[in-house]
């Protein structure tokens, strides 16, 4: 069958499909109808309460009214009339109207969503996107416009006007977009079957799907970094990883990662593993491994983490190889947890246990918190005590916030990809690991977000106690390596920085390129992005900045060398420095049962 191409630039048929076109449409129609009759009859037969999205539906609905700030608004309206009127002019001259998107905007030139050239192609279809992007600067601008509110109120409005915004877009639906509508032309709508498929599936599970899970098998293609469990508690299990080298550090390195994921973040594909890396550079390695709460764990709060978890490894890594110390590295919200650690420690006269603390993309000072913050309170932590309601938060609920703060590149990209494209997931283990979602005790994470995120009481010197010893972080005297990500929305720059600003020993700021994740799983065989470092002090962050040396590649490299500075003593890696050959015996193979547990 012949095709043409009409205003629109997309391709339509010269002729009357043919009996094969009218077959294939027909089964693509019938296929739809049956997966959503066959969806439909098993939801009514899952009655899962909806408490939860009614509530969070009547906290939307019910906002005060907004007043707008009379000068600025004026501003906004008048040029957005200009703006629209130049537009429609251009689109009316047929004159091209490539790269006129205002300068506010979302930016056309880098915006993916509108990479392919069929969106300039077609006059129809550069109005619907440069019309999308001139109304998205409008309602942006809008937003810095209201009036009345406090700073908490104004990061919700404008998180939440940007939500819209991205949810908005033309790419997200089918007959505005041209990729799509081309597809679906050319596959009589098998496409949009396929997509169906994938978006029940998901709505099935409650989590948006990423990758193709079955690509990936724990312990063979990921977290397969050879090693033993040598220790399991009701909190966490220790794993132990075998030497690669003849000789190791006599200083051994324990890492804490964060619960709210899984731990094999630094031990994903072999080449991406900063835990194989570590090895195969002398050090004696070990990994905690948290437990996906349970309701077993309804009582389990901070302290739990941190006496019965950070310094109970701590002393058992000491005792297991007979070393008065260890390098500690505490990953995002584990190093918060391991900041704390350290001052209480330091209140009982035990900082020696800790050689030199590293610090990934953590935070201690909360005040300027980034966008997660706009999710901290009273009716957020009412939704949040519901659904902990079982003494634990599913996972799935902390996964969804976290895409929330990139909807675009974590949510909308996929609905298009995956749902209207009817692409098939790609085999990506960092995509993976982000959808391996693991449950947070229910009073823990009640903890964590009024003591820290709303009250802030982690930098008040003597507001937090744990087990009757108050603490506070400018007494830590240990050397610490801090490490940021430029482009972090989860723990920004400015606040992974505020740690410089509590301790009070030597201190080594990293910035890496990147953001949360990528930021920090960087290899250095990639030779991927860059980081940045001043060799003197820098008082303020500004000053960092101005004077910061950047070096192309991974920071790990300059990390290393900071570690051997700590001193470089070396001893055969034999007896307790192997797995299981101390007076801890193996449990079982590495990377354990605690992280299969769902």
């Amino acid at each position: 069958m012949s095709v043409e191409r009409n205003q629109t630039g997309i391709a339509l048929p010269e002729t009357l499909p043919s009996l094969e076109d009218m077959q294939r449409w027909t089964r693509s129609i019938g296929q739809a109808q049956q997966l959503l009759l066959e969806y439909a009859a098993g939801a009514m037969t899952d009655q899962q309460p909806l408490a939860a999205a009614q509530t969070a539906l009547q906290s939307a609905l019910t906002q005060p009214s907004l007043f707008f700030h009379p000068e600025l608004l004026a501003q906004v309206q008048s040029d957005f009339a200009k703006e629209s009127i130049a537009l429609w002019q251009r689109f009316l001259q047929g004159s091209a109207v490539k790269n006129a998107a205002p300068e506010g905007s979302s930016g056309v030139r880098k915006d993916r969503r509108f990479a392919d050239p069929k969106w300039q192609e077609s006059p129809f279809f550069d109005l619907i996107r440069q019309s999308y992007l001139l109304v998205s600067d409008y309602l942006l601008r809008l937003s810095d416009s209201v009036d009345g509110l406090d700073d908490h109120q104004k990061r919700q409005l404008k998180f939440a006007t940007q939500g819209l915004v991205d949810a908005l877009s033309p790419s997200n639906f089918p007959l505005t977009n041209p990729v799509v509508l081309e597809k679906t032309l050319e596959s009589r709508g098998e496409n949009l079957v396929r997509g169906l498929k994938h978006m029940l599936a998901d709505i099935s599970k409650g989590q948006l799907t990423h990758t193709d899970g079955s690509k990936f098998e724990l312990g063979v293609n990921i977290a397969s970094t050879p090693g033993k469990v040598i220790r399991e508690t009701p909190l966490y299990q220790l794993i132990h990883y075998e030497p690669t080298t003849k000789k190791v550090q006599e200083t051994p390195l324990v890492i804490f990662p964060p619960w709210i994921n899984r731990f094999y973040i630094l031990d994903l594909s072999p080449h991406k593993s900063f835990v194989k890396w570590a090895v195969d550079q002398g050090l004696s390695v070990f990994m905690v491994s948290w437990k996906s709460a349970d309701a077993s764990m309804k009582d389990v709060e901070w302290a739990d983490y941190i006496v019965r978890g950070q310094v109970d490894v701590i002393d058992t890594v000491r005792d297991l190889l007979d070393v008065e110390s260890v390098h500690a590295i505490g990953y995002c919200v584990a190093g918060t947890t391991l900041a704390a650690t350290l001052a209480w420690l330091e209140a009982r006269g035990e900082a020696a246990k800790v050689k030199s603390a590293t610090f990934f993309t953590a935070q201690v000072d909360f005040s300027e918190a980034g966008d997660l913050s706009v999710f901290i309170d009273d009716e957020h932590l009412k939704l949040v005590d519901q659904l902990s309601a079982p003494g634990y938060l599913d996972g799935r609920y902390m996964a969804a916030t976290f895409n929330l703060l990139r909807g675009r590149d974590l949510i909308w990209s996929y609905v298009v990809n995956n749902y209207l494209l009817g692409a098939d997931y790609p085999p990506f283990d960092l995509l993976y690991w982000n959808g391996d979602t693991t449950n947070l005790p229910a009073r823990w994470h009640r903890q964590y977000l009024t003591d820290l995120y709303r009250d802030n009481k982690l930098v008040t010197p003597g507001a937090i106690s744990i087990e009757g010893t108050a603490i506070d972080l400018r007494k830590v005297q240990t050397p610490c390596y801090i490490q940021a990500g430029r482009e972090d929305h989860i723990a920004p720059i400015k606040s992974v920085w505020k740690l410089t600003e509590h301790f009070s020993g030597p201190i080594r700021f990293l910035l890496a390129g990147s953001g949360h994740i990528a930021g920090v799983v960087n290899p250095p065989a990639d030779q991927k992005y860059q980081y940045w470092t001043v060799e003197k002090t820098a008082s303020t962050l500004d000053d960092f900045i101005a004077s910061a040396t950047e070096t192309k590649g991974s920071w790990w490299p300059d990390w290393i060398e900071w570690i051997h500075a700590k001193g470089n003593d070396a001893v055969p890696a034999k007896g307790a420095r192997i797995p299981g050959k101390g007076k801890l015996k193996a449990l079982e193979p590495a990377p354990g049962s605690y992280v299969k547990s769902r």
